[in-house]
C-alpha cells in the first residue's frame, strides 16, 4: 500500500511539473532567461534577489536568472555554442573586450531602434568610455550593442604593516611615481625572507598599465593596427623587467594574490573585484592610485555589458530588462557588494560605492580617480583580439624572462601582429 501511494504521489508531482509551463503560458506571461558570470555565491545571490524583485513587479513577464561559470574563455565560448544551438538566454553579460566578437558574428542584437523609441533612455546617463564602444558603428548606421552593467579600475593594494616595518611612507600623494614605487619595493624587499615589494598577475591589463603610463598603447588611435613600435614601449618594459630581474617582485607568471593575502607582498596591482576577498586577510591594508609614469597617470576602465541574444523571441521585453537591470536602484544594490562601480552617472549609486566597507576606512576614491584617466577596455573591431593578445602576452613574457630585449620587442611586435588586423 505504501509503495502504491508513493507511486501515485510521484505521478501527481510529475504531472504538476509538466503543467507548470502550460499554466504560465495560459496566464499570458512570457519568460525571459538572463545570465551573468558571478565571482562567488554571494554575488550570485544578489543577482537572484534582483531578478526576483524585478519579476515581482513586472506584469506579463517571468524572469529566470542563471549564474554562469567563472572561467572567462569558457563562459563566452559556452554562450556562443548555445546561441548557435538556440538554447542561450535572452539576455546575458559579457566582458567589454568581447563586444566586437559577438556583434560582428551576428550573435547579439543592435538595440539602437529600441533605445530611440525609449523616451526614458539616454546614452549620457552612463559612463562615457564603455558607451563609446557600445555605440560603435562600422557602417555608419546607429548602433547600440548593449548597456554597461558596471565598471572598475586598478589600484595598488598595499600592506600597511610591511610599510610600517620598513619605515616608509604609504603609497599615494603628489610624488607617487615610478621612482617612488621602486624605492618602496626595494625597502620592503629588504625586510628579507619571503617578503617581496611588489606583485601582479600576467594578463594584458597588468603589463598594459606600464605601457600606457610610459606613453605607449596597444593600438594606434584608429584602433586598426598595433601601437607598440616606439621608444615609450622600451622605457616601460625596461622598468617593468628590472623589478623582476632585481628580485623585487613575485616571479612573473605566478599568481601574486596568494602571497599578498598571506602577508608577504608589499604592493599588489588588482581591480576592485579583489576587494571583498581582501577583507579576509590578517593584516592592515588599504588601496592607493597607481603610480604616475613618464607620461603621467594611467589606469584602465574595465567594463562589461548586458546584451540581447540575436535569436530572442522577445526583443522589446529583453530591451526593457536591460534598462531595469541597469537602473540606479539596481546598480546601487550591486555596488553595495563592493566588488565593482556603477556604470551610471548617478550620484546615488556612486555614494553607495564610496561608503562600502566603512569599518575598514578604505580609500574607495582611488578607484573613481583611476576611472577619470583610465584607458577603456577595448573591443577589437578590426582584427582578432585573441590572436593579438596572445602575441603581446608571449612577447612581454620573453622580455621579463630575459629572452628578448625591450628594444627587440618594440622592433618586432607590430610586424608579428599585423597579420591579425584586417585590411
Amino acid at each position: 500500500m505504501n509503495k502504491r501511494l508513493f507511486v501515485i504521489a510521484l505521478i501527481t508531482l510529475l504531472s504538476l511539473t509538466l503543467l507548470t509551463p502550460v499554466l504560465a503560458q495560459d496566464s499570458g506571461d512570457i519568460t525571459l532567461r538572463w545570465r551573468t558570470r558571478p565571482d562567488n555565491q554571494e554575488e550570485a545571490d544578489v543577482y537572484q534577489a534582483i531578478s526576483d524583485a524585478i519579476d515581482a513587479e513586472w506584469d506579463g513577464v517571468t524572469l529566470r536568472y542563471e549564474a554562469g561559470g567563472t572561467e572567462t574563455a569558457g563562459y563566452q565560448d559556452t554562450l556562443i555554442t548555445e546561441i548557435e544551438a538556440g538554447t542561450a538566454p535572452d539576455v546575458f553579460w559579457i566582458p567589454g573586450t568581447d563586444i566586437a566578437r559577438f556583434a560582428e558574428a551576428g550573435l547579439i542584437l543592435n538595440l539602437a531602434e529600441y533605445a530611440a523609441a525609449d523616451e526614458d533612455f539616454s546614452v549620457e546617463d552612463f559612463v562615457e568610455q564603455p558607451m563609446f564602444h557600445l555605440t560603435f558603428s562600422q557602417d555608419g548606421e546607429p548602433a547600440l550593442w548593449g548597456l554597461p552593467r558596471d565598471v572598475s579600475s586598478f589600484a595598488i593594494y598595499y600592506n600597511i604593516d610591511l610599510f610600517d616595518q620598513a619605515g616608509i611612507d604609504y603609497p599615494g600623494g603628489e610624488n607617487w611615481d615610478w621612482e617612488a614605487f621602486r624605492e618602496a619595493a626595494e625597502e620592503i624587499t629588504a625586510l628579507g625572507g619571503d617578503i617581496r615589494g611588489f606583485g601582479m598577475n600576467n594578463w594584458w591589463a597588468n603589463y598594459g598599465y606600464w605601457l600606457n603610463a610610459a606613453g605607449s598603447s596597444f593600438f594606434t588611435e584608429d584602433l586598426r593596427s598595433c601601437g607598440l613600435d616606439n621608444e615609450n614601449t622600451v622605457v616601460a618594459l625596461e622598468f617593468l623587467s628590472s623589478l623582476y630581474k632585481d628580485g623585487l617582485a613575485v616571479p612573473y607568471g605566478e599568481d601574486a594574490e596568494g602571497p599578498f593575502r598571506a602577508g608577504n607582498v608589499g604592493m599588489f596591482i588588482n581591480g576592485r573585484w579583489a576587494t571583498p576577498g581582501m577583507t579576509q586577510v590578517d593584516f592592515n591594508w588599504n588601496v592607493a592610485e597607481l603610480p604616475a609614469g613618464p607620461a603621467g597617470q594611467s589606469n584602465w576602465v574595465f567594463w562589461g555589458a548586458y546584451v540581447v541574444n540575436a535569436k530572442t523571441e522577445h526583443p522589446e521585453e529583453a530591451w526593457e530588462l536591460l534598462t531595469r537591470l541597469t537602473s540606479p536602484e539596481v546598480q546601487g544594490q550591486v555596488a553595495a557588494l563592493g566588488a565593482n562601480i556603477p556604470s551610471r552617472v548617478s550620484e546615488e549609486a556612486l555614494e553607495v560605492f564610496l561608503n562600502t566597507f566603512p569599518e575598514l576606512g578604505l580609500n574607495n576614491q582611488a578607484f573613481l580617480n583611476g576611472l577619470s584617466y583610465g584607458v577603456p577596455e577595448t573591443p577589437v573591431w578590426f582584427g582578432s583580439w585573441s590572436d593579438i593578445d596572445n602575441a603581446y602576452f608571449n612577447g612581454v613574457a620573453e622580455v621579463i624572462n630575459g629572452d628578448l630585449s625591450p628594444q627587440e620587442f618594440a622592433d618586432t611586435i607590430c610586424t608579428e601582429v599585423d597579420q591579425f588586423f584586417e585590411e
